[in-house]
Order: structure tokens, then sequence, then C-alpha cells
């Protein structure tokens, strides 16, 4: 599958797919279209453009992302796997050994070469450009999502800085409280890169952030990536052509060309707002606290420019599948660091961050407290706070069975671990903020090398006996979701349905 191009060949391939509901209703961003949402994300629903959002001229358009056929459908992909083996294909390149395998890694390079982002004249994003006086944030659909949130947010922002002393890009995804017609707060949090960039500035730090993005760039910007590496060109990668960036008008910074709307700006040391509370995806409302102010300069966009927006709030919401996308591309770059690593899975009650199940390749007494420690040292995963590690023949998305293997292979005198270390900036649980426990449970089957009693055997029905009940299957008159081999399919479908799989 080819990925869209920019927001409106991914809204056509939305609606051509079925997987998008148009709204002509006048709805009003002010908590109506939040509720709207939320129904319909946890129904599994469509993605909707609402045409006539109260107080606006721009459609707002909500839940591009909200399953994993959606997200598939935005990476161009059949599965979100096959998004990370092409990854995995480089970051597996060897030293060539003949002609076919140079020709090969040739091929692999020039890949990478073709997904650097690249400048051109001029882009749609410009058609409209507002400065100054004219710059007006009261002309998009801005949401107010929750009671208690103090005013609307952007949520789907694209957010573009870079290192005032490398020059290096990053781009990232921050909540922007909206101040008034011309500044927002911009959320950097403790651990992000936006925040390291914004403090290594002796003054003023430009900043744009780009809006109504082509559904793969706007994932990357979700994306976490290491400082050095460029998000843009994470898409170029995943689109398998160049993100096309355009300069900006009144800052120093290049922005998508292809973007919806733009806003260009500048924060300055020093200059903070109270920011907040805001019901984020921890299913609670994070705390008021100071934040840089962001200064708009200049508003471009698109003619009849489409605003993007998100809800997060308690699991299950939109940014599920952003975070199971990067878990899928990520595994490849996580099994690099550490080998042992089969899978993984970050479970969406978890938010992301309080809790990653790990299947391991056991081969030494101790091997589970390594991962758990290695995990714990790896990027943002490092806030991690439980980690749950078990045998490599254990399906990590199957939450039943791995809720299984630590009542059954677990004695927690022995095998949970507790340490400490730093935690995510949203988590309100720990005593002291960024920083707390961690607890490490290591439901892996034991052997005498780790001093336990003879490990018994688990219970498995023969292979001669589960062919034949297979092939009997339907003689005997039962419903099919229990057929197949040890009740494969059923599982398979109480998994589908864990993951809000449609």
């Amino acid at each position: 599958m080819t990925p869209p191009g920019d927001l409106r060949d991914w809204i056509r391939l939305l609606e051509q797919e079925g997987e998008l509901v148009r709204v002509p209703a006048e709805v009003d961003p002010h908590l109506e279209v939040t509720e709207i949402v939320d129904r319909t994300v946890k129904a599994g629903g469509p993605a909707l453009l609402f045409e006539n959002p109260k107080g606006s001229e721009h459609p707002l358009l909500i839940n591009q992302f909200g399953t994993e056929r959606r997200m598939c459908l935005a990476l161009g992909v059949e599965r979100l796997d096959d998004a990370a083996a092409k990854l995995e294909s480089v970051l597996e390149m060897q030293p060539p050994q003949g002609l076919a395998e140079k020709v090969k890694g040739l091929k692999k390079l020039k890949s990478i070469a073709d997904s650097m982002p690249k400048t051109v004249r001029s882009g749609p994003s410009q058609e409209i450009v507002l400065r100054q006086n004219e710059v007006d944030l009261d002309l998009l659909p801005i949401q107010h999502c929750w009671p208690g949130d103090p005013a609307p947010f952007i949520t789907l922002p694209a957010v573009i800085t870079r290192d005032p002393k490398t020059g290096t890009r990053n781009v990232g995804m921050y909540r922007m409280q909206k101040l008034d017609s011309k500044s927002t707060a911009m959320h950097w949090q403790l651990h992000k890169d936006g925040r390291m960039d914004y403090l290594a500035t002796d003054g003023r730090l430009d900043v744009s952030v780009a809006l109504g993005l082509d559904p793969i760039t706007t994932y990357s910007a979700s994306a976490p990536l290491p400082k050095h590496i460029d998000e843009f060109m994470l898409a170029g990668f995943l689109k398998g052509e160049p993100v096309e960036l355009v300069k900006c008008n009144t800052n120093s910074l290049e922005v998508p060309a292809n973007a919806e709307i733009v806003l260009e700006g500048h924060v300055e040391q020093g200059d903070l707002t109270i920011e907040g509370p805001f019901g984020d995806h921890t299913g609670y409302y994070s705390a008021a606290e100071p934040f840089p102010v962001f200064h708009v300069t200049a508003m471009t966009m698109r003619a009849d420019a489409i605003y993007p927006s998100i809800v997060v709030g308690k699991p299950p919401a939109e940014d599920a599948w952003l975070g199971k996308a990067t878990e899928r591309i990520f595994l490849p770059a996580i099994r690099m660091s550490v080998p042992e690593i089969v899978d993984y899975d970050l479970p969406v009650a978890g938010a992301f961050h309080n809790c990653v199940l790990v299947s391991i390749r056991k081969s030494f007494p101790g091997q589970p407290q390594k991962v758990m420690h290695a995990i714990w040292g790896l990027g943002l995963l490092s806030l991690t706070k439980s980690v749950v590690v078990v045998d490599e023949h254990v399906n990590v998305h199957d939450y039943e069975e791995v809720f299984f293997r630590v009542t059954a292979n677990v004695d927690p005198k022995r095998d949970v671990m507790l340490t400490e270390g730093p935690l995510d900036h949203l988590d309100h649980a720990p005593t002291r903020q960024f920083y707390g426990g961690k607890i490490g449970i290591d439901a892996t089957h034991k052997g005498p090398d780790e001093g336990t009693r003879e490990w018994p055997d688990e219970i498995v029905m023969n292979d001669e006996i589960r062919s034949l009940v297979d092939r009997r299957w339907r003689e005997y008159g039962i419903d099919t979701d229990a057929g197949g081999a040890n009740g494969a399919p059923a599982r398979r479908n109480r998994v589908l349905r864990q993951l809000l799989r449609r």
C-alpha cells in the first residue's frame, strides 16, 4: 500500500475504506466533541470529520488513528509488524559477503539516504499567511477536552525546534494550552527533547508547530527517537519518500510543505506560565505547573484548512494505536540492545509507561533481572514503573496467559524485585515527582540452578489428539469459536478484544 501524501489524501483513503464519517451538524469543541469521540473510540468506531464545529470555519478531524486497521492504513502496511520489519532490515545490516549482498546493502543505504527531508521553495501550507496582529488562534476549533481543563488545548501538533548547540532538529508532540489569540503554553516535560532544547538556549528559541500532516509524519512526531535522529527522516523512511519542507516566514525553522496549518513563533528563557491541569492519558488530571509561553508571530495555512485533534483520557483512547505502532516499530531496536528479548507488550491500560510485559529466551539464572535492569536503562522505557518477564513461548499480548504465569510461577519472596529510579512526569502516584519505586516480576520457569524444587511439567495435550479433534470438529456440532488446536481461535479473539482490534 502507498501511504497517503497529505492529510487530504488520508481523508479520501479513510472515506474510500469506509473508515470515516462526516458530521454536518454543528458541534461544540467545548466538551461536546470529546464526549462524542470518547464513545466512538471505545466502540471501535470510525474517524470523524466535524464539518461545522461551533465558532470556526475550519473542519475538525479526529479519531484518525483509533483502530489497528486505520493505524495500518496510515503506515501503508498490512500489519504493524511489517513496518517494524522494514526498520529491522536496516538495523541488521552486516558487511556484505558477495555481489548480491553488496547490491542489497547499497539499496538499503540508498533507502536511508532518500529518507532525508528536503527543502522546497513553496508549499500549500503557506497559501495563506497571517503575520503579527493578523494572527488569531480563535479561528481554529481548538478543543476544550475535559470539564477540569482550564482552557482549550492543541493536542495533535508536530512541534519543531533545533538544539541551539548542535543544530539538530527535534520534532515532538507536546500539548499546547491556548492562553489567548496569539500565545499558548508549551508542555515540555522533564525528560523530553523539546525541553532539552529550551534549557540549552540562553535567550530566545525559535519554535514552529505543524498541524494537519500526512499520517506518517504525524505519527513520527510522537515517536520516542534518540535526540540525534531527525523525526522527519523516520517519516521519510516509513513513507519511502522524503518529507518536503518549506522555510518559515518569521523564524529560522523549516516546516512540512503539506501541512494544513503552521504556527511560527518563539519561546523566551524564563518566560513561564501556569499550564494545566489537563485530563491526560493516565486517566487523571495532570497537575498545574509552570511551562514556557509560546508566542505566535505568524500563522500560515492552506485554503479551507482542516484542523486535526485527538482526545486522551481514561484508556482506551485514540492514542492507544499510536502507542501500539511505536511498540511494534521499535521492537527491532530494543532487540539490538537486549538480544534475548523475544517480544514485548505495553498494555494500553497501563498508559504505556506504567507496565512492560516481556518474553525472553532464558539461558542462565538472573537473566530476567538482567532484562529488567536493561529496560530501566533504555530511553523513555527507563521511566517504566513495572516489568513482568515471562518465557519465550508465552504470548505477551494475551493478558490472561501472562497473569496465569504470574500467579503460577512467582514466589514473591524470590521473584519480586523492588528498586527505584526515574518515573514519568505525569505519574501522580510517587511521593516525589519524577522519582519513585519500581517493581520487577520474574514469572519465568525456574530450574535447579536457581535453587528451586523440581519444576512440574505443564499440562499439554499431545499433537495426535489435537490433530484428530481439529479434523473432526465440525462433526461435534459445538460452537466453532472453541475449535482449533487448544482453543486457539477463541483465545485469539479474546486477545483481539483486549487490544481494541476490530
